[in-house]
């Protein structure tokens, strides 16, 4: 699946990059909403990994954006937030995130979100957890 994680931190970017690509996904990475509005119009991105807070264009701003765009509409998106759950369940653009995550997250929490949002032909290998 191809991706773009669009983050303005750059070890959360080098982790997922490093997590989808394990996992066999095309990743592609942008450092804020403005970066990655260009990359997805250019793209062909089957899922989204945006970052709530970004200088330039917030997640919110970035996610309107890509509504608005016949083609990108229906795009599948994570919204990753360093703000409680209940926060982002109040802002006016809650309905259009597929799932949210809050940081500081794990791996395994991420691929299980990835999971529950993927066709079976896309989805990860089982995970094996000892203990």
């Amino acid at each position: 699946m191809d991706i773009l994680v669009v983050d303005d931190t750059k070890s959360v970017q080098s982790m997922l990059s490093e997590l989808l690509c394990e996992e066999g996904h095309t990743v592609e990475t942008a450092n804020n909403g403005l970066d990655g509005l260009g990359k997805a119009q250019k793209g062909d991105y089957e899922l989204f990994v945006i970052d709530h807070l970004m200088p330039l264009m917030n997640g919110t701003q970035l996610i309107k954006n890509l509504k608005k765009i016949p083609e990108l509409a229906n795009k599948k998106i994570i919204f990753i937030t360093t703000q409680s759950h209940s926060t982002v369940q109040k802002l006016p653009e809650y309905s259009l995130f597929d799932k949210v995550i809050e940081k500081p997250f794990n791996k395994n929490t991420f691929l299980n979100v990835l999971s529950d949002l993927t066709d079976p032909v896309f989805q990860r290998k089982p995970i094996q957890v000892n203990g």
